[in-house]
């Protein structure tokens, strides 16, 4: 199959829509909760479970969104994923009460998580080895970007007209998008059409979801609360069946033996040690503004902006530049610039200024371009394209659980520190104590990372090998 039977710019441009429209209500409900329990009448924790319930059911839909890639075209998914993410956007924004408001955030995430691995399947398929670093930069710009604008987005329409202006925005998007991709949208994808497993659908959403839920508990409630200890060990029991069962299915729902590949092993874990960096910095951030400095939502999402905005606008470039050098040098400098400045970040006091933050922070950022798509890309590269999907959705589901994991265990580790720092009366700001601790192991983290970085080879898929 060539490149060059495809409109590559329509299809890029369809599927680039569709994920960013998918991806930015991700974020956009987080400025939307204090309005919505005004109006609804619930509390933080009830209303909380519109951005959990999200990323539960988008963390759950990735797996399965491999096997929906060999079942149905290109074209059938697209619509699918677009028309359930609308009927979502729709619900949530004409519902009468919280019920109906969650049950439209389901629905929409149902949707959403199809685009992401169907995306990133998609640009592998669609462009050469040689072309695939630039495409992948796009994919990169979008993961970024959109939960970067999300809360400023959300914020603007939420002051100037109402929390559910944010999804009949959304929606003539979604619409327009499912009306051209039934004139434009091409079928790239090969379908082998493997059977149902209804038990393995079953066992993969009660283990990831259970892994993803009970990791966010153990951040919210802690380790020693029930609902956590319960959900982690029905997560890992349903996984452990979930991989031994894909490990003897001819056609499994997803494929484990894309572990096989070295290279993808290797730069699918450095991907999960830099998101759990990402993502526990995102977290600890706003924590330390809002609640040990007392800055505003606005300002700790203004400290967040430029970084983000530095990490999407040179997600294209780090592409290009990985297409031409490969995905080794680019992570070993980013991780080593991102382990460098989050040494600030460990030494935060009660008077660091807010320019301190948002400098460093995008420093960071900009080191962490030079890592998420370059080695995402470098071990999809080493796949067979019989295993593409399912490398992109493997990889797309150690993402959401090691952000679950590095949530938790960061949060833990902050607040246990900061308790015991209590104790000794040398400590002037016990829980900003906590918050460096915690930062001191996301630069041991990235560290880490910088020494796995080294050991990238470059590779190509064995079907490409000869070119």
């Amino acid at each position: 199959m060539t490149s060059q039977v495809y409109n590559r710019n329509t299809i890029v441009a369809l599927l680039l829509a569709g994920a960013f429209i998918s991806i930015l209500n991700q974020t956009t409900m987080i400025t939307a909760i204090p309005p919505i329990m005004n109006e609804m009448h619930v509390s933080a924790n009830t209303a909380q479970w519109l951005t959990t319930v999200f990323m539960l059911v988008n963390g759950v839909m990735i797996p399965v969104t491999a096997f929906l890639i060999e079942r149905f075209t290109t074209r059938q998914l697209f619509i699918s994923a677009m028309s359930i993410f609308a009927l979502g956007t729709l619900i949530a924004g004409i519902a009468p009460n919280f019920s109906v408001l969650l049950f439209g955030r389901i629905i929409q995430s149902g949707g959403a998580g199809m685009m992401m691995p169907l995306m990133q399947t998609v640009f592998l398929l669609i462009y050469p080895v040689h072309k695939r670093g630039a495409a992948m930069g796009l994919v990169g710009l979008v993961i970024q970007f959109a939960p970067a604008i999300g809360p400023t987005v959300s914020g603007w329409l939420i002051n100037a007209y109402s929390w559910r202006v944010m999804f009949f925005v959304i929606l003539p998007i979604a619409l327009l998008l499912i009306g051209i991709a039934t004139r434009a949208m091409q079928n790239v994808t090969e379908l082998t059409r493997p059977k149902v497993d209804i038990p393995s659908i079953i066992l993969s959403s009660f283990g990831f979801g259970g892994l993803l839920y009970g990791f966010t508990s153990a951040g919210n409630f802690g380790w020693g609360n029930i609902i956590t200890i319960l959900t982690l060990t029905i997560g890992v029991f349903a996984l452990i069946v979930f991989i031994i069962r894909q490990l003897r299915l001819s056609h499994p729902m997803l494929e484990f033996r894309v572990f096989k590949y070295s290279i993808f092993t290797l730069t699918t874990g450095i991907g999960m040690l830099a998101f759990m960096g990402l993502i526990g910095i995102e977290t600890l951030l706003p924590l330390y503004m809002q609640n040990m400095r007392e800055f505003t939502a606005m300002e700790s999402g203004l400290a967040i902006l430029p970084g983000a905005l530095v990490m999407g606008l040179m997600s294209p470039v780090t592409g290009r530049i990985f297409d031409k050098i490969g995905a080794k040098w680019l992570a070993v400098t980013g991780l080593s610039i991102m382990a460098l400045t989050t040494v600030p970040f460990a030494t935060l006091t009660d008077s660091t200024s807010f320019a301190y933050l948002i400098i460093y922070y995008a420093i960071r950022m900009f080191g962490l371009s030079m890592v998420m798509m370059p080695v995402t890309t470098a071990g999809l590269n080493q796949l067979p394209r019989k295993l593409i999907a399912h490398g992109t959705a493997m990889n797309n589901t150690l993402r959401q659980v090691s952000a679950s994991i590095g949530t938790a265990i960061l949060v833990t580790i902050m607040t246990m520190t900061g308790e015991g720092a209590k104790q000794d009366s040398t400590i002037l700001n016990p829980m900003i104590h906590g918050v460096n601790v915690a930062f001191i192991v996301i630069t041991v983290l990235s560290v880490v990372g910088v020494i796995l970085a080294f050991f990238i080879k470059k590779a190509h898929p064995p079907e490409e090998a000869g070119e």
